[in-house]
């Protein structure tokens, strides 16, 4: 419960909402620039071939375009998708000698219009020599297969020192008295932000550049784009405009970027590109994309022994993030769950495919996909209710300094798995439903119930990310600034920032200006992702508050002649505590600061600062789905969704409500509607929303949501991420109550999504 006084924990509206809702909120796209060109590009319609001549004789004389280029004309560095990936598997920003994905790069026409730069592009003409095709990972790797890229004749982008295939543990399973094995498929899905991607790249004297990208990390683009297009990085000023929607896909550096901004150096005009919602679903980085060989050892009484997993992970033609991810579901793979023994082997696989990167979870989904899938056919296999199997091995609850988590590469900050699913069930009724689902199954109604159930925990502020920047500085209007190098795009970021200042410094929130996602403005930022924003860049703002409050006494008390001890906040400033009279506002505290001699005042009343959490949090949770299944048609419909999340000390529960929403929606997309498909020729069958099935509100139920409060002790507000965390915990739940509700066919398990096809497919084949 909140402090009765304070703004923190109580439901606070969004003051992002007003702009966006009215139109005056600028996105990119918005953006006019005097003299601006655009730029289209040529991109591969086949998915593996040698490249043979590319005539753009026809483009270079259609009306309004200015520029033409190829990898032939237009010199820039391959690009390294991942820093930790070798340079044989470097992606050309424009294709050389040969294609590797329906999408890639071979020619980009510049113009004065957008239509005059699309009409162009159409007219450049590509010979192309067509090469084998892999689409599928086992076939990919299977032996004789083509190499992807000439470094990598295995097809094996990446696998860690001692994790690749073929790392058994001794003696494993020999504990077990039953072993449950089951291949489960995550499907490759697409991030569908509401806004595509692009740029605005602005050539500026003295070979400086602006470039508004709408990204979730405006430094990291920075880094990137300059190298690729040959500029230091300290000239290059990137910004963001709002930014509607990310989900991973769009902290991702992408080589139009680089092609784009070399064009406007070329050319010495800005340059701007806007990504088509077909370019985005064929050529943007994708999410999810596993293929997982899971054994899980038991005693009869459901005591877990020992857990063995084989990990296929797509990397695409030209791997990025997504050939690291894998190590994350390595480290989530025991989950809330006591596993003595762990073996746990995997590998990245290059296909003639898009590249695959961070998606809403990135990794820690999977994990949890693998262990509560496996559980729940192995209660089927032992004759134990799921809950009761999960009770049996939950990890008992644990504070600060935190619980190794079973994989050994992460420690757990503070944990009570038991708290969410107790009151998970207890929302639910669980025991009602179950006896609905009995009731049905002893009628052999047409209209079958199905129950899930879900426990999960997950990392947040991932892979070092728990340190950011920070500065809140006081105008001499009595307003202030809170800088933070953090990026929103949609999560509402200048609310609960807002809410911090105004719980230490008493400014009120609409005095509160929140400055981000630019580096001119920003010296430094790691971005947004990773569900890390308030642990983190509000962890900072908070401490710079402090900073600015310890400062700000001190000058009162010299002002007032008190003891710096006696001043206290007051309406609008500073006042000796019991004196309501003796008050100087945060105004005139900003004006005398740099008069006033006291150290850290030499640029006004400000303070700032690096804020280290130290270690990733570790978010929790509970979720229950409830489906009925049409055993006739196949059709699944999502009858309940129940979500209790933990995100330690809650700020703002609207924000959190909202997250949940946004995630349990994106995790159920998966389960039942999204699949990016490629037929045997790597073409995309999915290549916009005529054929990709993103769900719209009329498909899902109102969702349940609900909160337990575990705090952590790693930053001042005891706060852990929650964007990821509906995400996570929905899927599996789901995916449980789909093929519970078929087990009277004795159907074991149906890979996602759980389509109306693929329902009836597996009741017919059941039914022999």
């Amino acid at each position: 419960m909140a402090v009765q006084g304070s703004i923190l924990g109580n439901p606070v509206k969004r003051k992002e909402d007003a702009g966006i809702l009215n139109g005056t909120t600028e996105y990119f796209d918005d953006l006019k620039i005097d003299g601006m060109l655009h730029i289209a590009f040529v991109r591969s319609t086949v998915a593996h071939a040698n490249l043979g001549a590319i005539d753009t004789t026809d483009a270079e004389a259609m009306p309004g375009v200015v520029g033409v280029y190829t990898a032939d004309n237009l010199e820039m560095p391959d690009v390294n998708g991942f820093i930790m990936l070798p340079p044989t598997m470097n992606r050309p920003p424009l294709a050389k000698g040969k294609v590797r994905f329906v999408g890639d790069i071979v020619a980009a026409v510049v113009a004065n219009t957008k239509a005059e730069a699309v009409d162009a592009a159409e007219t450049v003409i590509v010979d192309y020599d067509p090469l084998p095709v892999l689409v599928d990972m086992e076939a990919s790797i299977a032996d004789g297969a083509i190499a992807i890229h000439e470094g990598q004749p295995n097809n094996i982008a990446f696998g860690a020192a001692g994790m690749g295939m073929g790392a058994p543990v001794e003696g494993l399973m020999d504990e077990a008295d039953v072993v449950v094995k089951g291949r489960f498929v995550n499907q490759r899905v697409a991030g569908v932000p509401m806004e595509p991607n692009g740029i605005i790249a602005i050539p500026e004297a003295d070979g400086a550049m602006t470039a508004w990208i709408p990204t979730q990390g405006p430094h990291g683009q920075r880094g990137e784009l300059a190298g690729v297009i040959g500029i230091d990085a300290e000239k290059l000023r990137v910004r963001a405009a709002a930014v509607g929607g990310g989900f991973g896909s769009k902290n991702t550096f992408h080589v139009e970027f680089g092609i784009t901004a070399k064009a406007a150096i070329v050319l010495n005009r800005p340059v701007k590109w806007t990504e088509t919602r077909s370019e985005n679903m064929v050529s943007m980085v994708q999410g999810r994309g596993q293929i997982q060989y899971v054994e899980l050892g038991l005693k009869r009484d459901g005591t877990i022994t020992a857990l063995r997993e084989n990990v296929l992970g797509e990397a695409g033609a030209y791997p990025s993030l997504g050939a690291f991810l894998p190590f994350f579901t390595h480290t989530m793979a025991c989950a809330v769950y006591n596993v003595p023994k762990l073996e746990f082997n995997w590998n990245a696989v290059l296909t003639n495919t898009t590249s695959i990167a961070a998606y809403r979870g990135a990794g820690r989904p999977e994990a949890t996909q693998a262990i509560e899938r496996i559980l729940d056919m192995a209660a089927v296999e032992l004759g134990i209710d799921p809950v009761d199997i999960r009770r049996k091995n939950l990890m008992p609850k644990f504070e600060a300094p935190g619980a190794p988590a079973g994989s050994g590469l992460a420690m757990y900050d503070t944990g009570d798995y038991a708290a969410p699913l107790d009151k998970a069930l207890e929302a639910a009724d669980y025991p009602a439903l179950r006896a609905e689902q009995a009731k049905r199954r002893a009628n052999n109604d047409v209209k079958q119930l199905g129950i899930g159930v879900s426990v999960y925990v997950e990392i947040t502020a991932p892979a070092g990310l728990h340190i950011e920047y920070g500065k809140v500085e006081i105008n001499e209007d009595g307003s202030a600034n809170a800088y933070v190098g953090t990026s929103a795009h949609g999560q509402g970021h200048d609310t609960a920032f807002s809410m911090i200042v105004q719980e230490l410094l008493g400014i009120p929130m609409d005095k509160v200006t929140l400055v981000q996602s630019d580096t001119a403005l920003v010296p430094r930022g790691s971005g947004t992702a990773g569900s890390r924003s308030l642990q983190t860049a509000g962890s900072a703002v908070f401490r710079a508050s402090e900073g600015v409050l310890e400062t700000a006494k001190q000058i009162a008390a010299n002002l007032l002649e008190a003891n710096v001890d006696d001043i206290v906040l007051g309406d609008g400033g500073l006042q000796v505590a019991g004196v309501p009279s003796k008050l100087i506002g945060w105004g005139e505290l900003a004006s005398k600061a740099k008069a006033s001699g006291i150290e850290g005042t030499a640029d006004g009343l400000m303070h700032e600062l690096d804020f280290d959490g130290q270690q990733s949090s570790f978010p929790f949770g509970s979720h229950i789905a409830v489906v009925e299944v049409d055993t006739e048609t196949g059709k699944v419909e999502l009858l309940r969704h129940i979500a209790v999340d933990d995100c330690g000390k809650i700020l703002n529960p609207m924000l959190v409500r909202g997250q949940q929403h946004g995630g349990i929606a994106q995790g159920i997309a998966q389960a039942l509607f999204e699949w990016v498909q490629y037929d045997e020729d790597g073409n995309p069958i999915t290549a916009n929303l005529m054929d990709y099935a993103i769900p719209s509100a009329a498909e899902l139920p109102s969702f349940e949501t609900y909160n337990t409060e575990t705090p952590t002790h790693l930053n001042p507000l005891g706060a852990k991420g929650i964007g990821e965390s509906g995400t996570i915990g929905s899927t599996p739940a789901v995916q449980n109550a789909v093929v519970d509700a078929l087990q009277p066919f004795g159907v074991k398990n149906l890979d996602m999504p759980a389509s109306s096809q693929r329902v009836w497919a597996a009741i017919q084949e059941a039914r022999g």
